[in-house]
């Protein structure tokens, strides 16, 4: 099986600091990858990197073997790569269904003609918009809240609104940035149940920065272990628990089980 997204032997400067030094990532279709470390190791310096937010000072980023470095965060995203953020970015004045339906709005073709005139392949798309947005709100169990203000939804409940917002735009491979931040010990297990049925229901890959160890250990399929911006151990979950440089690194002397 080919891979979906490959990164190699990236490298970024923020002015004289090296913040990120020959990073290199595959993912397969459908894989379940986590990125661990320290705060301040880079984690999401490498989100901003491969999303767009920031172009590398070096090194390679290809999506479906094609060359995504240089493109704008639309440009990327519209090419399948969905992302949440480590800090909300819902807007507070919008309703729940609102934020659904607005992440759709990229891959209508009805045109300003159909808008206008409300022709026919505008109501259809409309229509199935309108279908799809609710069964997000359903699938991450937020649709009692589709007509709240986001601003009034518990912190737990808003993490789902950008998860369900980031999958209205069908991506082949979703970046979470800490979605267990914030939440109760509750809402963290439903979270585990949600990014699973997320991934079997939409044969989605999964790229995730998380602090919770339990969480990356029983989701991921291959972790990554990030410090001072260079990958120190790779592998699957039982390799990267017991890897004495991880633990050292990591955790000092806290064990990661």
């Amino acid at each position: 099986m080919s891979d979906l997204l490959n990164v190699t032997h990236m490298t970024h400067y923020f002015g004289g600091l090296r913040a990120v030094h020959n990073y290199n990532l595959n993912i397969k279709p459908q894989q379940i990858t986590g990125l661990i470390g320290p705060n301040g190791a880079g984690k999401t310096t490498i989100f901003n990197l491969i999303t767009g937010v920031y172009t590398p000072t070096e090194g390679q980023i290809s999506l479906e073997n094609q060359s995504i470095v240089g493109l704008e965060t639309n440009e990327i995203a519209a090419k399948g790569l969905g992302r949440t953020f480590q800090n909300l970015a819902l807007w507070r004045h919008m309703n729940v269904l609102d934020h659904i339906r607005m992440a759709h709005y990229s891959q209508l073709n009805y045109g300003l003609f159909g808008a206008f005139f409300n022709t026919p392949a505008c109501r259809r798309q409309e229509a199935e918009v309108e279908e799809n947005a609710y069964r997000l709100l359903e699938l991450f169990d937020i649709r009692q809240h589709a007509d709240q203000l986001v601003v009034n939804l518990p912190y737990g409940a808003q993490r789902r609104v950008e998860m369900a917002r980031a999958m209205a735009t069908r991506p082949k491979i979703l970046f979470l940035d800490e979605p267990t931040a914030g939440m109760t010990p509750d809402e963290l297990v439903q979270m585990i149940k949600i990014i699973r049925q997320v991934h079997r229901d939409f044969n989605v890959a999964i790229f995730l920065i998380e602090h919770r160890m339990k969480f990356v250990m029983e989701l991921c399929q291959h972790i990554q272990t990030l410090v001072f911006g260079e990958v120190i151990a790779e592998g699957p979950p039982e390799e990267i628990q017991n890897n004495p440089e991880v633990i050292e690194a990591y955790l000092g002397k806290e064990d990661l089980t």
